[in-house]
Formats: structure tokens, sequence, C-alpha cells
């Protein structure tokens, strides 16, 4: 590893480190109310949701409708668990939240298997009907589940600090995978999967890794999203949240880890800020995904990822612009003269 890119990963990790003390002090001193901590909260939910998806969606190429499937999953795994294990809770819930996402990467893999075969709309079709399958299912074992009405008394075990550090553990893993060989042939299979296999790639292994990956994370995020909100109910995890999760992967860019996450963090606080038009979220969400299309296809970032680097290149280059016009408007003042 080169001392510049060392270099970048001290800044990231001090940055990173900094939002975290400052806004823990924020709330430990009451500046951050309980009603603004649990935004946040959702914030980091939806930034492990939207960064997931994106590895399957944006970096492989796969359009994947069921995400809030692999979410349910974990989330009524790890609920079951908490409520049932009989163990002190402090232990009881780091081993729910693995335990559900190693559930919903079992279920990602099983789903995969005949998935990945197909390519485009089929695997859309697919994924979206996993996702209904799921939330039938868990609307049917109401012995087990709640049925529709639903599974209470879940713990409340999410806080700020285990969101934030598995919302920062996902970034990093999923930004390190794709800057490793296997990221980088997950790329090269979107890019061309005919030209990757006949290139000696295992495009059948590479596809399922990415997709069990995401749905692993997914599943992580809806145990931490059961223990924050206390109460679990199928309907929650329908083909809308799905597409709530996918708008975050478009609005940021398909192919940016860091544009997932600004994105999660608009989308995410914008509904707050709308509360009282809440009846129309998922029109304003439609409108976004095509304002985005027509003026910004690739997304907020595109396959570019946000740095403190690029932003003081594309600061320079705005400067050097900016004196470049202003002296071809001094000489053409000039020669007018």
């Amino acid at each position: 590893m080169t001392k510049k890119r060392l270099a970048s990963y001290g800044i990231n990790l001090g940055i990173v480190a900094a939002v975290y003390v400052i806004l823990l002090v924020l709330m430990n001193a009451g500046v951050i109310n309980r009603y603004y901590s649990g935004i946040i909260t959702m914030v980091g939910i939806n930034i492990i949701l939207a960064v997931s998806l994106n590895l399957a969606t944006g970096f492989l190429g796969e359009l994947v409708l069921g995400h809030a499937g692999f979410m349910a999953v974990g989330a009524y795994c790890s609920a079951l668990i908490t409520m049932n294990m009989g163990i002190d809770e402090a232990i009881a819930f780091p081993i729910s939240l693995l335990a559900g996402g190693l559930l919903a990467a079992v279920v990602g893999f099983l789903i995969g298997i005949p998935a990945l075969r197909l390519k485009g709309d089929y695997l859309a079709i697919i994924t979206l009907g996993f996702g209904e399958i799921i939330r039938v299912i868990l609307t049917s074992m109401d012995s087990v589940t709640g049925g529709a009405r639903g599974l209470s008394g879940i713990p409340a075990l999410t806080d700020y600090s285990w969101v934030f550090f598995i919302a920062a553990l996902t970034v990093f893993l999923c930004y390190t995978l794709i800057h490793s060989r296997d990221g980088r042939q997950i790329i090269t299979i979107r890019e061309d999967e005919i030209a990757s296999e006949a290139s000696g790639v295992n495009t059948t292994y590479i596809k399922m890794l990415a997709f069990v990956i995401s749905a692993f994370f997914a599943g992580i995020a809806g145990g931490l999203y059961a223990h924050h909100i206390g109460v679990l109910e199928p309907s929650k995890f329908d083909f809308n949240y799905s597409v709530e999760i996918l708008v975050m992967v478009v609005l940021g860019g398909m192919g940016s880890v860091t544009g997932s996450i600004i994105a999660a963090i608009v989308l995410t606080i914008l509904p707050e800020a709308l509360r009282e038009f809440a009846d129309y979220r998922m029109l304003l969400y439609s409108a976004l995904l095509i304002v985005m299309m027509l003026f910004k296809p690739l997304g907020l970032l595109g396959k570019v990822e946000f740095s403190l680097a690029g932003l003081g290149r594309a600061l320079k280059r705005l400067r050097h612009k900016n004196h470049a016009a202003k002296v071809a408007k001094q000489i053409a003042g000039g020669k007018e003269d």
C-alpha cells in the first residue's frame, strides 16, 4: 500500500471519527433530542441498505427489486433471537445481528442459484417475486411472526454507536471489495459479461459473491431496524420499500459508494422535512427518478467517488476556468478599444 493511499485512509478515518464524536457529544448534551437521534439512526440503517444494494445493482449491474425481502429476513430472525434466547441482551444482540445477516445471505444464495442465470428484466422479476413471497410467508406464520398483526415487544437495543460503526464497517468493506481483484472482476462483468467469461473470470462465482454479500448486509440492517422500531409488520417490507432503497442507489449514482451515502442521507431527512406531505412520498420519489434520468442519468456522482482531494481539484479547475474567462474578457475589451 502506497504512502499516498495510507494518508488518504488516515484522513478518511479521522473525518469519520470526528463526525462520530461530534454527534455523540451533541446527543449527550441534549442539543440533538431523541427525535433527531432517531432520524440519524435511520440515516445509518439506510446507508447500509443503499451501499449493499449498490454492490449488486450498481457495481455488478444486476437490477434487484427484492432488497426489502432480505432486510425482512434479517429483521425477523434477529428479533426472534433476542426475544427468545434467554441470555444477556448485550450478548444476544450482536449474535442476533450476525445470525440475521447470515440467514439473509443463505436465502440470497438459494435465490441466486436460479436468479443469477438470468439477466435484465427476468432477474428483476424473480427478485421482485422473492420479496413478495417473503412478505406472504411472514404474514401466514402467525404463531411465529405474529402474522399481519406484526411482532411486538422487541427490545430497543439499537443505538447510535451500533448503527454508526456497522454503517462505517459496511462502507469500508464494500469499498475495499470493489477495489480488490474480485471487485475489478465484478465491474468487468457489468461492462461485458461475455468478454469477462472469455477472459477466464468465473462469472457465476463473482456474481454470487456480490449478491450474497449484498443480502448479508441487508439482513444486518434489518436487525438494526427491528431493534430500533420495536415492532415489525410484514407490510413494511413491501415492493415500495425496495423501490425506496433502489431510488437511493439511482439518485447517488449506480457505481458510487459515496453517492449512495449522500443519497441515503438526503432521502431519509427529506421525508421528515416534508412529513405533512407523507401521502405523496412515492410521488416525490417517482418525480426525483424522472428528473435524475433526464438531467443526471448517471446519478449525482455517477461512477465517481467523492473525496476531499477531488473536491480540491474541482475547485482549482473552476478558479482556472473563471480566471481564463476573465482574461479573455479583458483581451476582448482591449481589442474593442
